[in-house]
């Protein structure tokens, strides 16, 4: 078992890459056998596949505050007129179609959270045929993905009530960029890197959605947090280093998400929650029910 991002990438010298020593640790704490585990992620990469075409395709909310952006994205890559790049507005476009499946209480899987779930499939499915992934692995990505996520739900948090969306969206955006180091031929160091690179880019931001609901603004912040893993991934793998080390920044994050004050995480007091229209939004929808 690894407690730290250190203790993570020294043993992983011992393994072929994180995902072995990630798969490893499944076993010794859940007491499944390899293929079992192995199994469940398939079931979550089967699940991921299927939450981005739903929302490609064109879905709305039930409150009626998100939907079809995905598809809005999707035909704007079609014109190809964008100013990005294809890869990473591939991964946007995966993202919005998640949370908005997501929004209209649809099946997703959470990584590491609900609200946050667009990030991580959406960077790995834009990533895969850019990459050549094989089956096996897109499921070394997602292994990859929560080795890190362990490490950070155990020493700051995952939850947008505890730590604000640093440590939702945040958590999801380095994750994904730990594992588009490694699934690009990086370094277990370089992996540490991208996620260090990125908990300092988005440390601080609040948890402000709209009437309460994980809609407005998160559909758009796993949009960003999914462009800002490729911006991650590629520094690290340029060879760029945090000046903080990545446990450090861990903490940082930690720390910052115990002083921040309650109407910045997940209660709507606070943020673009209570700017006039958001208001407005809520008084609407609350006089539906």
């Amino acid at each position: 078992m690894f407690y730290s991002i250190e203790d993570l990438v020294e043993q992983s010298q011992n393994y072929s890459n994180i995902s072995e020593l990630m798969i490893e640790t499944e076993i010794k704490l859940s007491g499944r056998s390899r293929e079992e585990i192995i199994g469940l992620m398939e079931r979550n990469l089967v699940v991921m596949e299927q939450s981005i075409v739903e929302g490609v395709a064109g879905v709305t909310s039930v409150t009626g505050l998100t939907g079809g952006d995905a598809t809005k994205m999707n035909n704007y890559l079609a014109e190809g007129n964008f100013l990005s790049g294809e890869t990473i507005l591939t991964a946007v476009r995966n993202a919005i179609a998640v949370n908005e499946v997501n929004a209209k209480m649809g099946l997703i899987c959470a990584t590491p959270t609900a609200g946050s779930a667009g990030v991580v499939p959406g960077v790995l499915m834009a990533c895969r045929e850019r990459l050549n992934l094989s089956r096996s692995q897109q499921i070394d990505f997602l292994f990859t993905a929560g080795a890190f996520g362990l490490v950070i739900a155990n020493n700051a948090s995952i939850s947008g009530a505890e730590g604000g969306c640093q440590a939702e969206v945040g958590s999801a955006s380095a994750m994904a960029a730990a594992a588009l180091v490694q699934a690009n031929g990086g370094t277990p160091h370089q992996a540490a890197q991208a996620v260090a690179i990125t908990l300092k880019n988005m440390m601080g931001l609040i948890c402000d959605p709209v009437a309460g609901l994980v809609e407005v603004p998160c559909v758009k912040r796993n949009a960003l947090g999914s462009s800002q893993a490729f911006i991650s991934a590629d520094m690290a793998l340029a060879g760029i280093e945090s000046v903080i080390p990545p446990d450090e920044v861990v903490e940082a994050m930690y720390r910052v998400g115990r002083q921040m004050p309650s109407i910045f995480k997940e209660t709507a007091e606070g943020g673009l929650a209570t700017t006039p229209t958001a208001q407005r939004l809520t008084k609407e929808l609350l006089a539906k029910e």
